[in-house]
């Protein structure tokens, strides 16, 4: 199949040269990089007992390797959307993709966790460059009747990559040490660059004037929101310094962002998001579902990955071997659920995945102990991975299905930023609340933040390993109800216009 890709120059934008694409490898391409960048958000959690104990750092500064870089992913999604739709989807992907690349380099060679951090923020950077390219080109090349087996594709490659980057890292910790979870994205980046400059194809391009002072307000808003709550406890919830409080800056956080929004409604030439997209129904409750998608997926990895090297003294590799239940299931199914898609309600699809990851996540807290038999873990594992093979596809293409063309990058910017925002606090709350429940089932331990700070899984006293097991079973519990509320969002769509008869009247399926 083949599908057109631009006009002629207009007024409205530019047409740049480039032959009819096949769009299934163009996608195939973006694919590949996509991947790659989404295992980062995850692959750093199986590494945490070996960051610890190699780079002497505490549990607080290890979650902050994977907060950074999802921090630095989330804050410039907005303009990189409409960057990709005045320079050319295509161009930025590329542009992106080098940065991530040499940047996953530096992180291999850090040698300080301060080293890692930074050089976390310029991958994250460079993810931002890359993400919103991917849907942009499948909203414009894929009609919307077909969009959803394009979603599955898309919705397989996220979820089986969120749950492969654990697997993958236990491997390489295991194998080589923690620097090749990083050294291994540059021969995948130089395969991935070669693919898209030959099968990715070039289109129109849109004149857009930026939004600065809305990137400024986004970028003080997020900041100050999730570092306050990550760094709370850190700080028993006091000063930072000065008169900086926790408190005052989540405030000042949520004022921020707050004023951002409004500058939005307010904004006349041209806002960073268009708030026009979220007068569709299943664009703003599509946004909401996969916010909380973002978060239980990053949450949830931390206290499971944990819990298996800590107390039942796992190795990566072992403790990453849960995870293929998940990896394999969800893989499996994402691409099936993406043909129902486009026939199906996506509430009955992406209700029954959000429904079904989060009694999987309650299932797994209610058995998370010292004595466990695997087999016992991997019953609800495998329900996850059900879960995650049907939330992707039917939450992203009914997100997609009525974007306008010419705001295709700024929409599909705004659905990852919301899914980034998602795993940003996802990240965050989840520290905050391993420590919280590590000090309420282990009072006698001085410093919960440095808990295990340089130690080995063996190092763990016995006589603690079934409060420190508990604390990590009720952290389980916070990406758990966190689905809920996507559940509820899900539950709301509209039956897409696809779906409906030429008389308006919905059709028999």
């Amino acid at each position: 199949m083949t599908v057109p890709t631009g006009h002629p120059r207009t007024a409205q934008g530019k047409h740049e040269q480039s032959p009819a694409p096949n769009p299934w490898a163009a996608l195939s391409a973006l694919c590949v990089g996509f991947f790659m960048i989404l295992v980062d958000s995850t692959i750093v959690t199986v590494a945490t007992p070996a960051l610890m104990k190699e780079l002497q750092a505490g549990i607080n500064s290890v979650v902050w390797v994977t907060s950074a870089y999802l921090l630095a992913y989330a804050v410039p999604l907005l303009i990189t959307g409409r960057l990709g739709d005045r320079f050319g989807p295509k161009r930025l992907y590329l542009t992106g993709l080098t940065v991530f690349t040499l940047a996953s380099l530096w992180c291999g060679l850090s040698g300080t966790i301060h080293d890692l951090i930074i050089a976390r923020v310029v991958q994250g950077l460079g993810a931002a460059l890359m993400t919103p390219q991917t849907m942009a080109v499948i909203t414009r090349i894929f009609p919307a009747n077909a969009r959803g087996r394009a979603m599955g594709m898309w919705g397989a490659v996220a979820g089986v990559a969120t749950l492969v980057g654990p697997i993958l890292g236990g491997v390489l910790v295991d194998g080589l040490g923690w620097e090749w979870i990083f050294f291994v994205n540059v021969p995948v980046g130089l395969i991935a660059f070669v693919l898209a400059v030959r099968l990715v194809p070039r289109l129109e391009t849109h004149q857009h004037s930026f939004d600065w002072l809305g990137v400024v307000l986004s970028a003080i808003g997020m900041f100050a929101l999730v570092f306050g709550i990550q760094e709370g406890r850190t700080y028993d919830w006091g000063t930072i310094s000065g008169q900086i409080t926790v408190w005052r800056l989540i405030i000042v956080g949520l004022v921020v962002l707050a004023l951002f929004i409004l500058w939005q409604a307010r904004n006349r030439r041209e806002p960073l998001i268009p708030l026009s997209l979220f007068r569709d129904r299943n664009f703003s409750l599509a946004n909401i579902a996969m916010s909380s998608v973002g978060f239980a997926i990053t949450g949830m990895a931390f206290p499971v990955m944990i819990w298996a090297q800590v107390v039942r003294g796992f190795s990566p590799t072992q403790a990453a071997l849960l995870m293929i239940p998940m990896a394999v299931i969800s893989g499996g199914l994402a691409p099936v659920v993406g043909r129902l898609s486009d026939t199906m309600h996506p509430r009955f699809l992406a209700g029954g995945g959000l429904l079904a990851f989060s009694q999987a996540l309650f299932w797994l807290s209610r058995i998370m102990t010292p004595s466990t038999p695997v087999w016992e873990i991997l019953l609800p594992m495998a329900l996850l991975g059900v879960g995650s093979g049907f939330m992707w596809a039917p939450i992203s293409s009914t997100a997609t299905r009525n974007l306008p063309l010419h705001q295709a990058g700024a929409g599909s910017g705004v659905y990852n930023t919301v899914r980034q925002v998602g795993s940003v606090l996802g990240s965050a709350a989840i520290a905050v609340l391993m420590e919280s429940r590590i000090a309420a089932h282990l009072p006698g331990v001085a410093n919960t933040a440095s808990f295990g700070e340089g130690t080995t899984t063996a190092a763990i006293p016995p006589a603690v390993m079934e409060g420190f097991s508990q604390a990590m079973a009720d952290a389980v519990l916070l990406p758990a109800a966190a689905l809920l509320v996507g559940l509820v969002a899900a539950l709301c769509f509209e039956r897409p216009a696809h779906l409906l008869s030429p008389e308006g009247a919905p059709t028999d399926r």
